[in-house]
């Protein structure tokens, strides 16, 4: 058999139409165009930090000892 019943395609236009129903449901319509850009701006944060080839600073130079005489 070679259809499985566990093979899982890319979801069709009802399938997207139910997840966008649920979508509703969940956040309201008036909420969901600043959901939509809060996730736009999560993504590009994500491609810059991806892109940025500066190392990390992991150095704790800033923090004081306490046992350490000044």
């Amino acid at each position: 058999m070679t259809n499985s019943l566990f093979a899982i395609g890319m979801p069709g236009l009802p399938e997207m139409l139910i997840i966008g129903g649920i979508f509703i449901l969940f956040f309201g319509a008036n909420k969901l165009p600043g959901l939509a850009k809060s996730i736009g701006k999560s993504a590009n944060e994500f491609k810059k930090g991806l892109k940025d080839d500066t190392p990390i600073d992991d150095d704790d130079d800033d923090v004081v000892d306490e046992d350490s005489e000044l």
